[in-house]
């Protein structure tokens, strides 16, 4: 069983009536588990999921650990930041989620995607509406 975090804009107050309704984003699903993507293509990963400060930081510390640290340690370094690289990457689209404001609003278990939507359909019908 999954978990994945439901981020959503927060609920807005009702409109004036008569006047139609601001389209608001499709909630997005993030799951909680190890990207191995982003362990594999640290900094593609990274790029490809727009997160830019992310990605720099990924080809800096690499590029610093390959040109500074002997062969072997530069090795087990870079392995190691694609370690983090992959443990930490769904934490970073977190946070990138939050700065656009889209709040963590649940969690859903399920063991695939598609189960999770239909139970985020079941729990807050309120977010898939929004769906095209």
């Amino acid at each position: 069983m999954r978990l994945y975090t439901v981020h959503a804009e927060p609920p807005r107050p009702p409109g004036i009536e008569g006047w139609p309704e601001p389209k608001s984003r499709p909630p997005v699903l993030v799951p909680e588990r190890f990207a191995l993507w982003a362990f594999l293509f640290g900094f593609l990963w990274f790029l490809v999921a727009r997160l830019w400060w992310e990605a720099l930081a990924m080809l800096a510390l690499t590029a610093a650990a390959i040109l500074l640290l002997p062969a072997p340690a530069a090795g087990i370094a870079v392995v190691a930041l694609h370690l983090l690289a992959g443990m930490e990457a769904r934490n970073r689209q977190r946070a990138r989620l939050a700065r656009q404001g889209l709040a963590e609003l649940g969690v859903v278990a399920a063991p695939d995607l598609d189960l999770a939507w239909f139970r985020l359909g079941q729990q807050r019908p309120d977010l898939v509406k929004a769906l095209p």
